[in-house]
């Protein structure tokens, strides 16, 4: 696809399968993690599945709510469909979890899709315009996130970055574009045609 720069003012691009893409080890990692930790008397196979349903079931509910998934209500989901008590666990505990997984994410960091990205964004920045990240998040939070983007060198191309964890809405609802057009014109002033996103979705 050729996008002609002199179009638009603002670039504002997805994450997920747009820059980057899962790490298989990170998702192996993980769930072994998730079994352990919780003491989950199911099989790993088990574990993996639970996990990947409630990851698209809550990634469809977003799309279609506009809402967010906070990433503990994912956990309590899953621990309950595995025959654990999520009585057993508060919200500390799940911070705790949360914060070892931050650990395996960044020992295997995700991928990135197409490894000249910089160069494209440094065209993009030379020529007086401006990038966002506008993502929904899952299990991995804004906050992860901008660390990875960081080992990559990659946050200095950002005028900002928009996480449905941090906004409480997902894509696609309006609202969250809404954020980029108001956060693009606190920088300066652009209209919305000038504004293009970029996603695989």
């Amino acid at each position: 696809m050729n996008i002609n720069l002199s179009n638009y003012e603002h670039f504002s691009f997805d994450l997920w399968l747009t820059l980057i893409k899962s790490n298989p080890e990170y998702k192996t990692k993980r769930n072994n993690l998730f079994r352990d930790f919780f003491k989950v008397d199911q099989s790993i196979e088990k574990v993996a599945e639970s996990i990947r349903k409630f990851d698209v079931l809550c990634n469809n509910v977003n799309e279609k709510t506009g809402k967010n998934f906070d990433t503990f209500e994912i956990y309590y989901l899953i621990l309950n469909d595995l025959g654990v008590d999520i009585f057993d666990f508060d919200s500390k505990k799940l911070q705790d979890f949360y914060n070892e997984t931050e650990q395996i994410l960044l020992l295997h960091k995700p991928i990135l899709i197409n490894h000249e990205i910089s160069t494209v964004f440094s065209n993009i920045i030379s020529e007086n315009k401006t990038i966002n990240i506008l993502s929904n998040t899952a299990f991995i939070k804004g906050q992860s996130l901008r660390k990875v983007l960081e080992h990559y060198e990659l946050s200095q191309y950002f005028a900002f970055q928009l996480y449905s964890d941090e906004t409480g809405i997902s894509k696609p609802n309006p609202a969250m574009f809404g954020l980029v057009y108001e956060q693009a014109n606190v920088i300066k002033k652009t209209h919305k045609h000038q504004i293009l996103h970029i996603g695989d979705n």
